[in-house]
């Protein structure tokens, strides 16, 4: 009998997601838990949202905890407003250890835009990723991107110094620091900074930060190839915020939205997932006789990476 099972591609989507286009916030609220949680609606999502991406300009916020990234995010999202510009926050949270779950904390700070319709805040929990980001935050993204929002922000959670995702799909990195860094400058200068389009000194009411940027400064003058503006902001009296949004915008015009480069960020998690469930199913006596022959020195590194990509090649 002639199989007459559609395609996937042919599925007829879920009513509501027609709304998602024309910036319904209900549907925008389904499709955003869809591909976080990969429900079977998520396929629907991402086929619906394909060629419509590139419209927003994404900016991230990284940078240590206890900088005041959620309150500076806040503030910047209120100039945005100001400036009639639509907003989506992808703010990541570290998980619940009982719920697996986002603890909420930076939607707690942004409550003032709860009843903002330009406004949609999202908390995405880590789920113990180490990067800074959820898995799904670049999918995300894309239904915001998709929706219509005009910036999408996204906030880490507070990262080490060689955690850096965020500048795999962001188009504008700004890394926000805390004054009195002190010596603790030089160790940082390998870290996230070197990522950073804008480097902020939040907080800067406070003693100390004006050596800070100075600091600061002088670092992303040794940088090759282009300068890096460093800004004072103190998120809590709205000083700099203006001039923190201006920078974002000129850089933002430099600089073409390339969802692209999200899209590379999700094979390469793919891949990852993909290598580590087969590497969890293989026998334990295959990785322990490549173990063996490594502490030996009957074989180096690169020759058993390929006998294990034989094996896993042969367990499919």
């Amino acid at each position: 009998m002639q199989n007459t099972a559609s395609p996937p591609d042919s599925e007829a989507p879920p009513a509501w997601l027609a709304g998602l286009l024309a910036g319904d916030r209900a549907a925008l609220a389904r499709a955003i838990t869809a591909v976080e949680n990969e429900t079977p609606d998520a396929r629907a999502v991402l086929r619906i949202i394909r060629g419509r991406l590139g419209h927003a300009l994404v900016v991230g916020f990284t940078g240590a905890p206890g900088a005041g990234k959620s309150t500076l995010v806040s503030a910047y999202v209120e100039e945005l407003r100001r400036r009639d510009a639509s907003v989506g926050v992808v703010a990541v949270d570290p998980s619940s250890p009982l719920t697996g779950g986002a603890i909420l904390g930076d939607r707690i700070r942004m409550s003032r835009h709860a009843t903002d319709p330009g406004v949609f805040v999202r908390s995405l929990a880590s789920r113990g990723h180490l990067g800074g980001l959820s898995r799904t935050a670049a999918r995300v993204i894309d239904v915001f991107d998709a929706a219509g929002r005009d910036v999408v922000v996204v906030e880490t959670v507070g990262t080490g110094q060689s955690e850096v995702e965020i500048a795999e799909i962001a188009d504008v990195r700004v890394v926000v620091n805390a004054p009195g860094l002190g010596d603790d400058v030089q160790a940082i200068k390998a870290g996230i900074l070197e990522i950073a389009d804008i480097l902020v000194v939040n907080k800067s009411d406070l003693p100390f930060a004006e050596r800070s940027a100075r600091q600061l400064a002088a670092m992303a003058a040794q940088r090759e190839g282009r300068s890096v503006p460093v800004l004072r902001t103190s998120a809590t009296t709205g000083l700099g915020v203006a001039e923190l949004a201006d920078a974002i915008a000129a850089l933002g015009r430099r600089k073409r939205p390339d969802p692209r480069a999200r899209l590379r960020r999700l094979l390469l998690g793919l891949a990852q997932d993909w290598f580590r469930r087969r590497l969890g199913a293989l026998p334990d006596a295959a990785l322990d006789n490549l173990a063996r022959d490594l502490l030996d020195g009957a074989r180096d590194t690169d020759s058993a990476m390929r006998d294990l990509l034989t094996l896993l090649d042969k367990d499919r």
